[in-house]
């Protein structure tokens, strides 16, 4: 889809659907200075005068002689509830109904608001991230009616001169923005059988290749072997895909020793191995590389809009099957860093990749770190679909990704990790266990992780509730949702203001 801003009259503006916004309150229409489009509307009105409702949607069809074929109208709720989220779901939903109408060309105006609390540039971000999102389809396996009700172009119409020239780049960067969290969504949304450890590795170079401005190199078994990465491989030895390790960097300010790592847990498809899981939605754990897509899409944004601090991504990737060759509970194995770890549960999996990749992270010369990863089905349990759950040792760094995640939307909560949760993951035999059992099961499993980061600022996303969304709800599709991309691009720029 084509995102362009104008500020031309709405009669130099062409387009099959035209979407106008309402407020709740009387009188609160987005005028459009077109005195017939003004006159129907307000007919539509009087006899409809709920129509400024929260994501009510209602359709005029209008006379040939306008520049548009139909009017969406778009209510916004109350104005004082508005928010910038809420403006992304209700984008999302107006360009779902105007696809419907197999139109091809989409036009909205840009509304403003009485107060100072969303700027018309946040607004205009948001309406783009909206659309981008909500329109996106994954049709790579579909064979018949691929382009049937594709919109084509997407135009905001800025009746007001003022602040063109940041608008015009507000909609870019949102652009860029909600293209890679489709991106993410695509590699989460790929079937296993194509989506391995190898295709990502692959997609990974070609996005680096694509940016330029991005470093790129993939460790294979061997050299993982050399490095002494135990814990990964473990997990890997089951399956006959070769495990991966990713790495990308991004230098945006050669003045600064900082070096933040983005962790992304890349299991292209967990079985449980030889602790198999219920047959029962398996096909569901393709997804569980989303972190890894996570880091691999914020980094290909990052390289696009170019934020002033330097990025590493670290991505082990691998699949976790049963097999003659496969870990086994009870087996203890030896982590880069030296730590031996008793198995409990082979489908404790994700944590033990993660292990390596923080180590890796450091020896690179990592000052701080985030990991995202699809870890623990206690965190759904805990917080459900709509939170991911976060984990850390250091507050004034956790508060950092916090407030990036409340800047673009996305819901995150951290979790206590009180040192007397650790003695669940204490081990007779070895220096810890992979699990610490049902109980606290997303804490225990950050703790895990933070013994390997040797007390730098660390911080652990699960998101296993919030990669996937098992309906359609405002600019969350069926099927992976991106998350939480926004946030690690948001965290990048808030650096450049530390």
């Amino acid at each position: 889809m084509n995102i362009e801003i104008r500020n031309n009259p709405i009669t130099e503006i062409i387009c099959d659907t035209l979407i106008i916004s309402l407020f709740e309150e009387p009188n609160a229409i987005t005028k459009t200075n077109d005195n017939h489009i003004d006159t129907l509307v307000r007919e539509f009105l009087r006899d409809n005068p709920a129509s400024g409702k929260y994501g009510e949607i209602n359709m005029i069809t209008i006379l040939p002689f306008t520049s548009c074929k139909r009017i969406l109208l778009l209510g916004l709720g109350k104005e004082a509830d508005l928010t910038s989220d809420k403006i992304r779901h209700l984008s999302a939903i107006a360009i779902r109904s105007a696809r419907k109408t197999h139109s091809k060309t989409v036009a909205a105006i840009l509304y403003r608001t009485d107060t100072d609390k969303i700027t018309p540039i946040n607004i205009a971000k948001s309406m783009v991230e909206g659309t981008l999102l909500g329109n996106y389809q994954f049709l790579y396996y579909k064979t018949e009616q691929k382009d049937s009700k594709n919109i084509e172009k997407f135009t905001i119409i800025n009746l007001n001169p003022s602040h063109q020239a940041q608008l015009e780049q507000a909609v870019v960067d949102a652009t860029v923005i909600a293209d890679s969290v489709n991106y993410a969504r695509d590699l989460v949304n790929h079937p296993a059988c194509y989506m391995t450890p190898s295709k990502l590795a692959a997609s990974a170079i070609e996005m680096a290749n694509q940016e330029k401005s991005i470093e790129v190199s993939v460790l294979n078994t061997q050299e993982m072997q050399q490095l002494g990465m135990g814990a990964l491989l473990a997990v890997a030895q089951g399956s006959t895909e070769a495990p991966k390790l990713i790495t990308l960097k991004y230098t945006g300010n050669k003045n600064s020793t900082d070096l933040i790592a983005y962790v992304g847990k890349g299991i292209t498809f967990d079985s449980g191995g030889i602790s198999l899981k219920p047959s029962n939605n398996m096909g569901e754990m393709k997804g569980d590389m989303a972190g890894a897509a996570a880091v691999l899409a914020a980094m290909q944004a990052i390289a696009r809009l170019k934020p002033k601090t330097n990025l590493l991504a670290i991505i082990p990737c691998s699949e976790n099957m049963p097999s003659g060759c496969a870990l086994k509970p009870g087996d203890v194995i030896k982590s880069m860093s030296g730590y031996t770890i008793e198995i409990i549960s082979t489908d404790a999996e994700g944590r033990l990749l993660l292990a390596d990749a923080i180590t890796y992270a450091k020896k690179l010369g990592a000052t701080k770190i985030v990991d995202i990863a699809t870890l623990t089905g206690a965190c759904v349990v805990a917080l459900g679909t709509i939170t991911s759950g976060v984990i850390t040792n250091n507050t004034a760094w956790c508060q950092q990704i916090l407030s990036a995640a409340e800047q673009c939307g996305e819901k995150m909560w951290q979790l206590p990790a009180y040192d007397e949760y650790k003695e669940q993951i204490k081990s007779d035999i070895a220096d810890l266990k992979n699990s610490g059992g049902r109980f606290a099961g997303a804490i225990t499993a950050g703790l895990f992780i933070e013994k390997f980061t040797a007390n730098t600022p660390w911080v652990h996303i699960d998101i296993a509730g919030t990669s996937d969304s098992a309906s359609e709800k405002g600019y969350n599709v069926k099927g992976a949702t991106g998350a939480p991309v926004r946030t690690l691009i948001q965290l990048a720029f808030n650096q450049d203001d530390l």
